[in-house]
């Protein structure tokens, strides 16, 4: 998406609580809507799970699960005030949790300080907790829409590289390329997401101070 155009329509989750509404609406009272909802709010999940798993078999599965948890609860759904991604991320949460939860359990393993603090800060039913998880996915979400417009090179390394950490070494040798061309794609990928990041906040900005 070209930088010049508006900020918030390159961002996910964006809808306003009225179209939000609407769009959940359709879902709950005919199931085949909720293909709209799986559209719009696929990556803003995908990417929350992605920062906190880092595998991506895992990140695809867990991510189908939230969908499939979602559409079965949907009719239950109430709104609390919080956006409907909000509530999206509150099942990827609990799903990651118990994910670690059952992986301790089979390596007979308990919970390490930092993994024990962070489940507890992710399952936490406090608003601004949800708020700031699903910011921080939206943010996430919107740098994987970056990544995708890439050209295809820059693209690959990104994603071999962060995605499924790689080194630059098997990267180089999977794309038949030198390592030292492998860094320069890289750096390249980096500087051109940076700009577009660099861009769309002050974009922001300018929009906060009218």
């Amino acid at each position: 998406m070209a930088s010049s155009e508006p900020a918030e329509k390159a961002r996910l989750g964006q809808l306003s609580e009225a179209e939000e509404r609407r769009l959940v609406a359709a879902a709950q009272g005919d199931r085949a809507c909720f293909g709209d909802v799986y559209e719009r709010y696929f990556e803003l999940v995908y990417a929350y799970v992605a920062r906190r798993v880092r595998d991506r078999p895992t990140t695809e599965d867990l991510t189908s699960e939230v969908f499939r948890k979602a559409l079965a609860s949907l009719p239950r759904f109430k709104w609390t005030g919080a956006p409907f991604g909000a509530w999206l991320i509150r099942i990827a949460s609990n799903l990651i949790a118990d994910r670690t939860k059952q992986a301790a359990r089979e390596v007979d393993m308990p919970l390490d300080e930092q993994g024990s603090s962070s489940t507890a800060r992710e399952s936490s039913p406090k608003l601004h907790a949800q708020q700031f998880d699903f910011e921080a996915a939206e943010r996430s979400a919107y740098v994987i829409r970056l990544v995708d417009d890439l050209p295809e090179d820059q693209r690959r390394v990104v994603r071999m590289r962060f995605a499924e950490e790689k080194s630059i070494s098997e990267i180089a040798s999977e794309m038949d390329r030198t390592e030292g061309a492998v860094k320069q794609l890289q750096f390249r990928a980096l500087q051109a997401l940076r700009k577009k990041l660099t861009t769309e906040d002050t974009e922001e900005s300018e929009r906060k101070k009218l």
